[in-house]
């Protein structure tokens, strides 16, 4: 009788445990699925199609080391995800002063070509804000050519949001 339990039970557990390592199985196997399936990998986009992916940051900064990491994780998105992806800019605050033909802050040449760039090359969209521009005395006429200018940029960056863009701000 003894012999019956332990095998009964041994049979149990090996069941159990064959039934858990079988779970496991699955449950890898589900999760790399998922994984496959939220990664980045190519969907059946065709060149030209609408981007996948969207992403709206906000600068706010004129300090040459703050824009450098924006622009470098920019770069790094069009990277990733080459033509599948929409990245907009707004600029507001001493930001706005990286899209100023003649910024009253010091901006670094490099970072403005850069973005001139980005705009031209990958059709990045840098907005500038309405509301920092009066406060400086500026128009239209003191911005880059490819600057989009909307009246109040924190009301542009909530737009973005609620048209699917993921907000990045450091």
């Amino acid at each position: 009788m003894r012999f019956l339990k332990q095998s009964a039970s041994t049979t149990r557990r090996g069941f159990l445990s064959v039934l858990s390592m079988t779970a496991a199985l699955v449950g890898g196997a589900v999760s790399q699925t998922s994984r496959a399936v939220a990664s980045d990998s190519p969907s059946d986009r065709f060149p030209g199609d609408p981007p996948e992916n969207h992403v709206v940051y906000q600068l706010n900064q004129a300090d040459p080391e703050y824009i450098e990491h924006i622009l470098n994780s920019i770069s790094a998105m069009l990277t990733k995800y080459t033509d599948n992806v929409a990245i907009a800019v707004v600029a507001f605050g001493p930001g706005v002063h990286l899209l100023a033909k003649a910024p009253k802050r010091a901006v670094p040449e490099e970072l403005r070509q850069r973005v001139a760039s980005q705009a031209r090359d990958y059709g990045v969209s840098y907005i500038a804000c309405g509301n920092t521009m009066k406060s400086l005395g500026w128009t239209a006429a003191d911005m880059v050519d490819f600057a989009k200018i909307e009246d109040v940029g924190a009301a542009a960056l909530m737009n973005f949001q609620k048209q699917g863009y993921a907000y990045i701000a450091w």
